[in-house]
């Protein structure tokens, strides 16, 4: 066989194993017989070791693994993976859909789907082919970790029909629980530790070195969210089934893996029959999402911070199981806030052992009516922070003392105090009880925050333990001298720390300012403060009134605003921070008044010129207010493409004025 024809030859028979890789895996059927199959795929690696040079990237044979990956690098996600808002309320998810319904005039769509207890992958394709898979990892940037997700059978490596040119999709990796039992009957006639649950395994699989083993493992993945240009489908649920087209597997619409619905009720339905039935499925799950399924509402609705408004997801609750409660601890927050914190005699719950629990509060501990010596009801928040629930009072010892809530810190001996209206317990020695000293410092360094490399928790530590670092201004007084003598710092690690904390010096003004720690100010708010304001000196005169004149900035932050900077070493640590260099002059948002100043203009269907965010942008800059539905107050609706027609008739019923993209351009030229 010539050059030619084993190039012809190898892509025929990848084309062909890749068809029946799909058949098999995906569409749960046959068309060839084991042995045919096995020796299609032996005939393929046999020609790629004879002309390696027209070996495909993706070609058939990566299924069976073999790359080594020494280190697995960081990919930032090209669009944010945010985590998704969670309740275990059947009461939160119509409190969701109630305030959904307020913010969208049209009729709303919902996808309920499974909530696969896996780890969340992203993975790209470029002209049908996989270029790219990465874990999930902070929600901004994940590990590479493509050479392991190619083992995966379930997951294409070339795509088919009329798919995008560029585009990412993601879904849940999981090891199925028949492959978990299997993978520890092995371990367990060998002598070796068992693993604790197919979640932490499916998880710690996807980061083994070597995708040979990977491969062994029978990991498995559902893919359901499409992101990308180019994605014609009008919705989420859209998207999935033609994703479906394109060789993904996606969830089963006939199986009640996924499905539509428009009302509370077929939300509900959903919830109770999989919160009876999950226990039949060959896979786990811990909860169901739900979805607002058009892309249009999507966009309206937006995001928070840290996750979007227009999904939730509903947990199930977990097994609850009893075991003995041996004492209490108390842990301090960077807050100065008191959490009490169960230490348990050991017991199994969802596949870990759980040793302690927390007890949240005061109040807590009084409801629950603990005494040493109990035996307490333990379930999981979640499926992964474990708390107290009740008590098996029929189990307590006669002579029990009751536990009581301390009354001063258990690090510094401060005075706990208690605000009213709060159900939390402080510590009002702030400035020198050492757990809210380093946090302050931790959260200034953190990586929202000033996000200085080469400083963590331990280094903190050392170097307050030291007497070196008291506040965050401390730290840029740090010499090299001083860092080379701390335990374990070497020249090379010194240097780089110190070129951190020099590089923080460009760090934006909203982030120093979140950076500060300002109680109750966080991501959001300090952005819109910093924008508002413009200044650190600015913000630092605003009066009660100038404060809560800022979008979303209301009673309980601007009074914490007040507060802080009433604050005499408060107002020392800003002047030390301004004196090295720290930026506390932001890009202040002018406002040009006459334009839309006093304006609320609500902003619906797509643009040609601008997006959505854009429009909304402009508009804040402009001194108008961003409104989220049509009312009696909306000056105008900036009406786009496909809007919805009761959005529209609505302004036309209350005599809102509608304008277009073209009319917003000319108000802001003139």
């Amino acid at each position: 066989m010539n050059s030619d024809q084993a190039q012809q030859e190898i892509l025929r028979l990848s084309e062909i194993i890749n068809y029946h890789n799909h058949l098999y895996y995906v569409e749960s059927r046959t068309e060839i017989a084991d042995f045919e199959f096995d020796s299609l795929l032996k005939q393929l690696q046999e020609l790629e070791i004879q002309f390696p040079q027209f070996t495909l990237s993706n070609s058939p044979t990566k299924r069976v693994g073999g790359d080594l990956t020494k280190k697995f690098e960081t990919v930032t996600h090209r669009y944010p993976m945010l985590s998704l808002s969670n309740t275990y309320s059947e009461e939160e998810i119509l409190e969701w859909e109630n305030r959904i319904k307020k913010l969208v005039d049209d009729e709303v769509e919902y996808v309920c789907e499974l909530k696969y207890d896996g780890v969340a992958i992203g993975i790209r394709y470029e002209n049908g082919q996989l270029t790219k898979a990465v874990t999930r990892g902070d929600g901004e940037k994940g590990e590479d970790v493509t050479n392991n997700v190619k083992t995966i059978r379930t997951v294409p490596l070339v795509l088919q029909s009329d798919f995008p040119t560029d585009f990412e999709i993601r879904g849940e990796i999981f090891l199925p629980i028949e492959k978990f039992n299997s993978i520890n009957s092995q371990r367990e006639e060998r002598g070796e530790a068992l693993f604790a649950n197919p979640r932490n395994t499916a998880s710690g699989t996807l980061k083994m070195q070597d995708s040979k083993v990977v491969a062994s493992r029978g990991l498995d993945s559902f893919l359901y969210g499409v992101y990308g240009e180019g994605i014609n489908s009008i919705g989420h649920f859209e998207s999935v089934q033609k994703a479906s087209e394109w060789g993904f597997k996606i969830p089963a619409s006939n199986a009640r893996f996924i499905e539509k619905t428009t009302s509370i009720d077929g939300i509900m339905d959903f919830i109770d029959y999989w919160n009876i039935n999950r226990f039949s499925l060959p896979f786990e799950i811990d909860g169901v999402v739900i979805k607002v399924n058009s892309y249009n509402q999507q966009a309206e609705l937006g995001f928070t911070a840290k996750s979007p408004r227009w999904a939730i997801a509903y947990k199930f609750k977990a097994t609850r199981v009893e075991t003995g409660l041996l004492s209490v601890d108390y842990q301090v927050g960077r807050t100065g806030a008191i959490t009490p914190v169960a230490n348990l005699f050991p017991v199994q719950l969802g596949g870990t052992t759980v040793k302690r629990a927390s007890l949240h509060n005061a109040d807590q501990i009084e409801k629950l009516d603990l005494h040493f010596g109990d035996f307490v009801y333990v379930e999981k928040g979640g499926e992964i922070i474990p708390k107290i629930v009740g008590v098996n009072t029929e189990k307590r010892p006669a002579e029990a003392q009751k536990i009581k809530f301390i009354s001063t810190c258990p690090v510094c001996n401060g005075i706990l105090t208690r605000k009213e209206g709060e159900v939390g317990h402080f510590c009002v020695n702030e400035k020198s009880c050492p757990p809210q000293v380093k946090g302050k410092i931790e959260h200034f360094i953190s990586r929202k925050a000033l996000n200085i490399d080469g400083l963590g928790e331990e280094t903190v530590d050392l170097l307050y333990e030291k007497k070196i670092v008291n506040t965050a201004a401390d730290l840029y007084d740090l010499t090299f001298d001083q860092l080379l003598k701390l335990d374990r710092m070497a020249e090379k690690s010194a240097n780089n720390l110190l070129i951190g904390i020099e590089h923080s010096k460009k760090i934006p003004f909203e982030r120093v300012l979140f950076g500060i720690g300002i109680r109750f100010v966080g991501e959001t708010s300090a952005k819109k403060l910093a924008r508002h304001f413009g200044s650190i000196d600015e913000l630092m005169k605003a009066s009660y009134d100038d404060l809560i004149e800022v979008d979303e900035i209301g009673e309980k932050i601007a009074n914490s605003i007040l507060e802080f900077f009433g604050d005499a070493e408060n107002q020392l640590l800003i002047d030390r921070l301004q004196a090295k260099g720290i930026q506390f002059i932001g890009e202040k948002i002018e406002i040009n008044t006459g334009v839309f100043t006093g304006k609320t203009i609500v902003v619906s269907g797509v643009f040609s010129v601008f997006s959505r965010d854009e429009l909304k942008e402009l508009i804040e800059q402009h001194g108008g207010k961003n409104g989220s539905s049509i009312s009696s107050k909306t000056d105008f609706l900036l009406a786009g493409e496909n809007m919805g027609p009761s959005k529209l008739k609505k302004a036309v019923d209350l005599g809102v004025a509608i304008i277009s993209e073209d009319d917003f351009v000319k108000l802001l030229n003139n």
